[in-house]
């Protein structure tokens, strides 16, 4: 690959924002990503900070959907184990509660599948 702008020379990279390959002479260093030389420095900078801030919000999401699982599991069990030890005295009653606490170990397994997605 030669230089865009400089077509007898090698090109050692290509400019994150053109796609153009660039020589030691035309590529700008800008925070470990290469770019042309007072032309798209900027626009890479600005890419750069918003790859950075999708990848803190993503795992910021993740997090949330794991929080989200594990409350869902445990308050699931706790009417899910309700149902069952009161399905004696209740009847078909406790029935709701298993019902309910069922849903919600779904919805924390739905949860933390989810959560699997912003790793």
């Amino acid at each position: 690959m030669v230089c865009y702008y400089h077509p007898g020379r090698t090109a050692v990279g290509l400019c994150r924002h053109c796609q153009r390959g660039l020589c030691t002479g035309c590529a700008a260093l800008v925070e470990d990503v290469l770019a042309c030389v007072e032309r798209h420095e900027s626009q890479v900078a600005a890419a750069n900070q918003a790859t950075w801030r999708t990848n803190t919000q993503a795992q910021r999401i993740g997090s949330g959907y794991v929080r989200n699982g594990v409350f869902y599991g445990l308050v699931g069990a706790a009417f899910a184990g309700l149902g069952l030890i009161q399905y004696r005295f209740l009847g078909l009653q406790a029935l709701f509660f298993i019902f309910i606490g069922v849903f919600l170990i779904y919805a924390a397994a739905a949860n933390l599948l989810e959560s699997r997605n912003y790793r």
